[in-house]
């Protein structure tokens, strides 16, 4: 899977794409990391707000999956 990465340095914002696809809902899962979903309810991206200062592991969610983050 091929994730492409941007960093926005004035918003101070990391979004991590993982699929293709529309975003049909984005769920706030900390106050310092957003989640966007498809139709289908499969994550599709993700981002840090306040990056530099935001304690989300970027390597732990590869590691880990970026589900975990939504799932019961």
């Amino acid at each position: 899977m091929e994730y492409r990465v941007n960093y926005d340095p004035l918003a101070d914002a990391l979004y991590i794409r993982v699929k293709d696809g529309d975003i049909v809902d984005s769920v706030e899962v900390r106050e310092d990391l957003i989640v966007d979903f498809d139709k289908n309810g499969e994550v599709i991206g993700i981002e840090v707000i306040n990056f530099s200062k935001s304690k989300t592991d970027v390597g732990e969610l590869f590691m880990k999956g970026i589900e975990i983050l939504v799932k019961p």
